[in-house]
């Protein structure tokens, strides 16, 4: 088969193509003017520094000594003599540190357990053919739908004997509904081809499950364990219902009793052996602190993973 070509086509010029817009913009949107772009660059400036000022606030509070508090009657958002007294303080042994390693854990076991549920929930429902899927599957939306309510759980984490035990704040919350589908949609997305495949070369599903599925969901197990942590790091209420005694106090509650209620911390609170104590301010935002800062961590190393494991997920779902 062979082609031909016009000579008139040889004679017509080639298309130019034109370059992209270099400001980024649509071709129908036209150039703001320079006050609009003021507008927005003022507007952008005051969310920022709402943001960031309270911040500042609280880091330069929890650094400054009883004298600078006191100059600066309260809140001191330019430490001149910083000092690590409060952190000292409140992680040298006492209720913060306790809290704290109580958190940690909490956090992290709960967060492995749950994943690894939704991971299993989430694989079997996206398979067709798994035993029961459907019903199932419409348990889990309708469990999106109604709630049990709080007294219902309370009297059921009573008769499981799980009251003042940490395990009171991981069970009830073990699986949630909307990271199930969420999953659910990003596992239905894998080419059901690249499955089959490995199924007649001999794999069983916990074989597909751990070296084909799991490899291409790293994004969305990113974003689901993330949303798992933070839930428990942030737990209050749960441990505001079922945890009684102080010494297995998550750092929330530390947080409500001794910042938001201000109870002042004494040397048997802090730690054995003090002898001064740095002003009750201080401890107070250096607690606060603690509790932002690890949470904060972990948001640079997961940002990569939200676009796509978020986004997909929530769109098809």
């Amino acid at each position: 088969m062979t082609t031909t070509t016009s000579p008139l086509g040889l004679l017509e010029k080639p298309r130019q193509i034109r370059p992209s817009n270099p400001s980024g913009r649509p071709p129908w949107m036209g150039r703001p003017s320079r006050v609009l772009m003021a507008f927005r660059g003022l507007i952008l400036a005051i969310g920022c520094a709402a943001v960031i000022l309270p911040f500042v606030a609280v880091v330069s509070t929890s650094l400054a000594t009883q004298e600078e508090v006191t100059a600066n009657g309260g809140f001191v958002f330019l430490v001149r003599e910083p000092t690590l007294a409060s952190y000292h303080a409140i992680l040298s042994g006492g209720v913060v540190t306790r809290a704290l390693l109580i958190s940690i854990g909490v956090t992290a076991v709960g967060a492995l357990l749950s994943l690894a549920c939704t991971i299993g929930l989430a694989y079997s429902l996206s398979r067709p053919g798994s035993l029961g899927s459907r019903p199932i599957l419409l348990a889990t939306l309708f469990t999106m739908l109604f709630s049990p309510g709080m007294i219902p759980m309370y009297l059921v984490v009573k008769q499981l004997g799980l009251l003042d035990n940490l395990l009171a704040l991981i069970l009830p919350v073990l699986i949630n509904a909307f990271n199930v589908i969420v999953m659910r949609e990003f596992f239905l997305d894998i080419p059901s081809e690249l499955l089959e495949s490995a199924r007649i070369d001999g794999a069983n599903d916990l074989t597909i499950l751990a070296r084909i599925v799991l490899p291409l969901s790293k994004a969305v197990i990113a974003v689901i364990g993330l949303f798992y942590a933070v839930g428990y790091w942030n737990a209050f209420f749960n441990a505001l219902l079922y945890i009684s005694s102080p010494d297995r106090w998550p750092l929330q509650l530390v947080l409500r009793t001794y910042v938001v209620n201000e109870t002042p911390m004494g040397v048997d609170e802090i730690s054995a052996g003090s002898d001064s104590l740095p002003p009750q301010l201080s401890i107070q935002m250096a607690i606060l602190v603690i509790s932002i800062v690890p949470i904060l961590l972990v948001y640079p190393f997961l940002q990569k993973h939200f676009t796509k494991g978020l986004m997909i997920g929530a769109v098809k779902g």
